[in-house]
């Protein structure tokens, strides 16, 4: 990952990061992904996932956020890895940053059904992804190949 610095639109304490969790959901070659509604990213395909809130652990956030967005169920199984997401604004000042944390979950049940901040939820083939698809949230493509690669091995990372 490039180390890059942002700056914040007004100074440096203007932004904050803002932890947020992510389902990583593989099944059966396929992996569970939403089109968000909402920046940063919005109408782009990523993991389920939002804020932290207060007193939530990782885990149990990142299964809300899941069961919120997509009413499927899955059991958190580990931290796969944390990644920034940056928010600019027209000018290309930083306005958010997030820090995702992505959480390997094992599906359990019930298909994808798009609520809450997400416009669509659906499986998609592990082989079709395309790391130079416009449409997909950076990093989307190794983290669900990482996870599944995972999964196929036993949970043995």
């Amino acid at each position: 990952m490039p180390n890059i610095v942002h700056r914040a639109a007004h100074d440096e304490s203007a932004v904050h990061p803002i932890p947020a969790a992510v389902a990583v959901v593989p099944r059966e070659g396929h992996v569970l992904l939403v089109r968000r509604a909402n920046p940063p990213y919005a109408g782009r395909w990523g993991f389920p996932g939002g804020k932290i809130e207060a007193g939530e652990t990782i885990e149990a956030a990142a299964m809300r956020e899941l069961a919120e967005e997509t009413s499927v169920n899955a059991q958190a199984c580990k931290i796969l890895t944390a990644f920034d997401v940056f928010d600019h604004d027209d000018r290309g000042r930083l306005t958010r940053h997030f820090v995702l944390i992505a959480v390997l979950c094992k599906w359990i049940s019930g298909e994808p059904i798009a609520a809450d901040d997400a416009l669509q939820a659906q499986w998609f083939r592990l082989e079709d992804l395309d790391e130079a698809d416009p449409s997909l949230n950076l990093n989307v493509v190794a983290i669900a190949r990482d996870a599944d690669n995972i999964v196929r091995r036993g949970g043995r990372s």
